[in-house]
């Protein structure tokens, strides 16, 4: 048995909280599928337990379908579906809800047997509850979002839908830097630095455009707009002014694609510059000048492959891909935050 002073370092931990980030960017996955397949509302119960199980019976069926039937979603948009067609959105949200539990599962279990073996660094287990604290949030925070669409709307709020997806990519994000932690041990000296900060703020501007893009994801706003570089031939969206400040920033589907646009020129701009420059510095390792180049490198296929899918107007495997590599982007982004800390 490793005592926790023995080691502030183990690799069994750091593959274990890799293997739960590769967990969480399938449930990301599965989520986008969900919201693209207009799924997200068709389970209207939450029941954290009893829910783990689909419907079994043709009479199970039948009780799901007349709550959603009960809902603006199926009253405006769905009314008409047949079952059948009520099963495939209902087994999207059942797979999200599931995939979900067994995040929980796969992070809950290692943890308590790392814990009771003494084999978790001392200085990550804070870290590691407040992990599964945000994951338990995450749950709660997904059915807050459904919510939103069961009573007034025939979708779930954006701006829920962004801080649903906002709290994913930042668990995300919190597993892959905990892991490198875990990997590598603690750093001898992690003072601050020009390329630290200057790592942290790339890190932070990438975050910004996942959030402006979970926007665009709650307001359809792909749908509109499917030129590039102009928007209906113009610079600037006819439509970009809603009744509010936050209705604007929120809702309004011109605004709403501009600001992510204008987010996505801006990360590129700073990638590529933060790229550049690292490999023109004396100063930096090989691995962090390679991760700085890699970054750009993800940011520049995420900024093409945007474009692509708002021509094409957002089919489904592109919307995914789009996901995807916004989650590769920020992981490499953690990456090379976490290694420009370290001398």
């Amino acid at each position: 048995m490793t005592s926790f002073l023995r080691s502030d370092r183990s690799r069994p931990v750091a593959v274990w909280l890799f293997v739960v980030a590769a967990l969480v960017l399938a449930m990301v996955v599965v989520g986008g599928a969900t919201r693209l397949t207009d799924s997200g509302l068709s389970i209207t119960e939450w029941k954290p337990v009893t829910g783990a199980l689909p419907p079994m019976s043709a009479q199970d069926w039948n009780d799901e379908f007349a709550l959603y039937k009960q809902i603006p979603q199926y009253q405006q948009l769905n009314q008409g579906m047949s079952l059948e067609q009520f099963k495939t959105i209902y087994w999207w949200e059942w797979s999200h809800r599931l995939l979900g539990r067994l995040v929980g599962a796969a992070f809950a279990l290692p943890f308590a047997y790392f814990l009771i073996r003494q084999e978790l660094p001392k200085r990550l287990i804070g870290r590691c509850v407040g992990l599964f604290v945000l994951g338990g949030l995450q749950g709660a925070i997904g059915w807050w979002m459904v919510a939103s669409g069961l009573s007034e709307r025939v979708s779930v709020a954006p701006e829920r839908l962004m801080v649903h997806l906002g709290l994913a990519f930042a668990l995300l994000g919190a597993l892959v830097w905990t892991a490198l932690d875990a990997w590598h041990g603690a750093a001898r000296q992690t003072l601050p630095s020009p390329w630290s900060r200057g790592a942290l703020a790339l890190l932070g501007l990438i975050f910004l455009q996942i959030l402006l893009g979970a926007l665009v994801a709650g307001t359809d706003a792909g749908l509109v707009y499917n030129d590039w570089p102009l928007m209906n031939g113009t610079l600037f969206p006819k439509d970009y002014a809603g009744s509010g400040v936050w209705t604007t920033i929120a809702h309004s589907q011109g605004a709403v694609q501009l600001h992510h646009r204008l987010g996505g020129y801006l990360v590129t701009v700073v990638a590529i510059v933060m790229a550049w420059s690292a490999t023109r510095s004396r100063y930096l390792p090989f691995d962090t000048r390679a991760l700085a180049l890699a970054v750009a490198g993800a940011v520049v296929l995420q900024a093409i492959l945007g474009v692509i899918t708002l021509i094409f107007g957002v089919p489904i495997w592109l919307g995914l891909a789009h996901q995807i590599v916004a989650a590769i982007v920020l992981s490499l982004a953690v990456a090379f935050a976490w290694r420009a800390r370290r001398p």
